[in-house]
């Protein structure tokens, strides 16, 4: 069998979050963000962890750097922690955290690895959620103030600068469903977080490119592949229900500068949707230089027309419906086949029509990858490696699915591998590792994984590695 090879400068990153692998959660001025408040809530982390130390790289990022440029990765994606620039209401930068990005952007540049920068990767400052958080309009203001402070600060030694992560989690887990920071329960608060982040990211926008008008810019959504369990009417129009919440309520306000008017009559009983101002989808169209796709697993659902409508505060206890406003009829079906210790389905096929799909709507639109693993129970073992076929497994199957989405046409620049390293996994704690490295956490030791030495062979040759 031919091994497969990608097109010439195509991406081979790693990703990860401040708050999942910086720690120094206290370290030159950075003061608590929404998730350091959410993990002292009794309950709210399954160890009872947080990321105060985590990987600790914050003071480890020269030793971190150095696996990247060993791995032969091009790219690493990573987030600004907020809190470290803007420590307080009154938005003075602190130039120590400012000191901290570029010094991480030097090594990165001089280890031949382009920096992909996130702005906000869900570690919103405290005094910010203790004014309302994304449900409060000016917060967007301010994420734009924030954004150019950034980008006057690291300038064009960053190769893409992406404003938001997986604004669908920020919204209706945090707000929604509840098991991600702030951990409320409020679902006419989460649509108003859902607009006001598709605000925040317009400004954004705009923000970097009063800065540097050729920015390459972005925003990463973690669009949901959606399955009806039939092919019955009432299956599939759960599925349309749910795309219009869980997809089209980012991509076509970014893309297309509009909301589907079906999206306000399914969600007429939660909101009225009067927080959209006259001018707000002009400001959150904005030219986009790729658009970053993270994938996972999909979702598989069904009507049950005989459901009776919770309230509100019943549906936010059901686990997935309350995570999506206005689908208390819309049953969520369990995962089957071999499932990552995150209990999530594994089917690679799913990525190859998920990127069709975008790309057969929106054809000119440069895509990345910019998240996609597996958590598995890995262990060092006593050889001193960690074995892990499954993880290898998964990233070749996955790998391959990319592959096939290119040769369909498919403009896919880039995949960034999650994560890097073994980290803090929000509301699960340090028990589900998705590393390519593994992270002892008491000693900060990295240890190399099989899986990392695949995705090297593949990184530096450009082309799948044989015996998979």
């Amino acid at each position: 069998m031919t091994q497969r090879v990608f097109p010439e400068n195509f991406i081979w990153g790693t990703a990860t979050a401040a708050y999942q692998v910086e720690g120094g959660v206290a370290a030159d001025g950075r003061t608590p963000s929404i998730w350091d408040t959410f993990c002292a809530g009794a309950g709210n982390i399954l160890d009872g962890s947080n990321g105060d130390v985590a990987c600790d790289q914050y003071h480890r990022y020269p030793q971190d750097v150095q696996l990247m440029k060993e791995l032969g990765t091009n790219a690493y994606r990573f987030s600004i922690a907020w809190p470290r620039i803007q420590p307080s209401a009154d938005g003075v930068v602190n130039q120590k955290g400012i000191d901290y990005y570029s010094r991480l952007v030097d090594e990165l540049l001089q280890a031949g690895i382009s920096p992909v920068v996130t702005l906000y990767h869900w570690d919103l400052p405290q005094y910010l959620q203790d004014l309302g958080g994304w449900p409060n309009r000016d917060v967007a203001y301010r994420f734009a103030e924030y954004a150019q402070v950034m980008v006057r600060a690291l300038g064009d030694r960053v190769h893409t600068w992406s404003t938001l992560n997986e604004p669908w989690c920020v919204a209706y887990l945090g707000y929604a469903e509840g098991s991600h920071a702030p951990g409320l329960h409020d679902h006419p608060a989460s649509l108003r977080a859902a607009h006001h982040l598709n605000l925040a990211h317009g400004l954004g926008i705009q923000a970097i490119r009063s800065v540097l008008p050729d920015a390459r810019t972005s925003v990463t959504l973690n669009l949901q592949a959606l399955y009806p369990a039939s092919e019955t009417e009432a299956d599939r129009g759960a599925v349309a229900q749910l795309q219009r919440v869980a997809n089209d309520i980012w991509l076509l306000p970014i893309l297309e500068g509009r909301y589907d008017p079906q999206l306000f009559a399914d969600t007429a009983h939660v909101t009225d949707w009067s927080f959209v101002k006259d001018q707000d989808l002009a400001e959150v169209k904005q030219p986009l230089s790729v658009l970053g796709v993270n994938y996972y697993s999909t979702t598989t659902v069904r009507r049950n027309l005989r459901a009776q409508l919770p309230s509100f505060e019943q549906a936010a206890k059901s686990d997935w419906v309350g995570a999506w406003p206005g689908a208390e009829t819309i049953e969520f079906l369990p995962p089957v086949g071999p499932l990552t210790e995150m209990g999530w389905n594994q089917n690679p096929a799913a990525l190859t029509e998920l990127l069709l799909a975008v790309h057969n709507r929106y054809p000119a639109l440069e895509l990345m990858i910019t998240e996609n693993g597996s958590a598995f129970a890995d262990e060092v073992g006593p050889d001193y490696q960690v074995h892990d076929p499954k993880r290898v497994a998964y990233l070749a199957a996955h790998i391959e699915a990319i592959g096939q989405a290119i040769d369909a046409g498919v403009p896919l620049t880039g995949y960034f591998a999650w994560s890097l390293l073994d980290n803090f996994e929000w509301a699960f704690g340090y028990g589900k590792r998705f590393g390519l490295f593994f992270t002892d956490y008491q000693t900060q030791e990295r240890i190399w994984k099989d899986s990392a030495r695949w995705y090297q062979q593949l990184a530096k040759a450009n082309r799948v590695p044989s015996g998979v």
